[in-house]
């Protein structure tokens, strides 16, 4: 039996990695820091043109970022709500023919369910007309 000394002596390799990662975070923003301060030191004159967004060779015009309808929004979140069943389906479909023999009515009415709980929801997204571009 292991002493609780010797079940702390793994957990070693996960703090020297933890302890790397926050030391690569500090030198990285440290070097950019330095970086950065020499060369703004060493420029001669301040050029307001070459401080602006480069953006394929044209002047930029606008806003950066403009505003989306939320339409956009509400069909990116209902791609993902069914990309997400699709990830579900995929370790079900896997696992089924190996657990078809102990349980199977079990799996079988729980994807069932899954599934009639998302066609409802898909359902009701049509009457919403949530699909549609243009309302």
């Amino acid at each position: 039996m292991e002493t609780p000394d010797s079940q702390l002596i793994e957990y070693i390799p996960v703090l020297l990695l933890a302890l790397l990662g926050a030391a690569f975070v500090i030198g990285a923003s440290f070097g950019s820091t330095m970086v950065g301060n020499i060369v703004n030191r060493n420029r001669l004159t301040p050029n307001r043109m070459k401080d602006t967004a480069y953006e394929c060779g044209m002047l930029p015009e606008g806003e950066g970022s403009p505003r989306l309808s939320v339409s956009f929004y509400l069909v990116a979140m209902l791609f993902i709500l069914f990309d997400i069943e699709v990830v579900f389906l995929y370790p079900w479909a896997v696992v089924y023919k190996e657990q078809l023999a102990t349980n199977a009515p079990v799996i079988l009415g729980s994807m069932l369910t899954f599934v009639a709980i998302l066609f409802i929801g898909y359902l009701y997204a049509l009457k919403k007309r949530a699909f549609e571009w243009r309302h």
